[in-house]
């Protein structure tokens, strides 16, 4: 797929630094917001099967009941979208799940960061820093399976120093370890 240049051009106008694009406020994150979005409002048209405002939708058991708020966290910060909903509740978009908090492979950042020795409160400070996200340590928490078994394939497949995970003498017991105990094998 191609992006015509005059689409660039409209989205440009107002260009006049990086910030603009990348920043807090840029383009990229309204970009990313609008595809989201857009990218679901015909996949509740195909999964009632009618189009908005169609006559045909009228008393089939289900239709469209607004929208929803949700705030994604993502490389370009926190993005708040609006999410369509259905009256049976049945509705779940694939670009963005239910109960999905995270977009971007956030997930593998993070495993990434605790398999390269990152302590929870680390990675909560750099995740602050890099994309102005604050996010609690449970939310940086992965599931134990997916993170423990990503973290063995990265130190396997040579992706890590085998120096990147070594504990720091001067740092606590207690947060040296670059998994949380929950996810170790007892």
């Amino acid at each position: 797929m191609s992006i015509r240049d005059e689409l660039l051009d409209e989205l440009l106008k107002e260009y006049k630094n990086p910030e603009d694009l990348f920043g807090k406020d840029g383009i990229f994150k309204e970009l990313k917001k609008r595809l989201l979005e857009k990218a679901m409002d015909p996949k509740i048209t195909h999964h009632l099967g009618y189009e908005k405002h169609s006559p045909s939708g009228k008393n089939t058991g289900n239709s469209r009941k607004g929208k929803s708020s949700k705030i994604i966290k993502s490389d370009s910060g926190e993005i708040p979208i609006e999410v369509p909903r259905d009256q049976n509740g049945s509705f779940e978009p694939r670009i963005v799940k239910k109960n999905q908090t995270r977009v971007d492979s956030f997930d593998e950042k993070i495993i990434s960061m605790y398999a390269r020795g990152m302590t929870t409160r680390d990675i909560q400070a750099h995740l602050e820093v890099l994309y102005g996200v604050e996010v609690s340590p449970d939310l940086i928490s992965p599931t134990p399976s997916k993170s423990a078994s990503n973290c063995c394939e990265l130190q396997l497949s040579g992706q890590l120093s085998s120096s990147s995970h070594t504990p720091s003498s001067s740092q606590p017991s207690s947060q040296t370890s670059p998994i949380p105990s929950s996810l170790k094998s007892s």
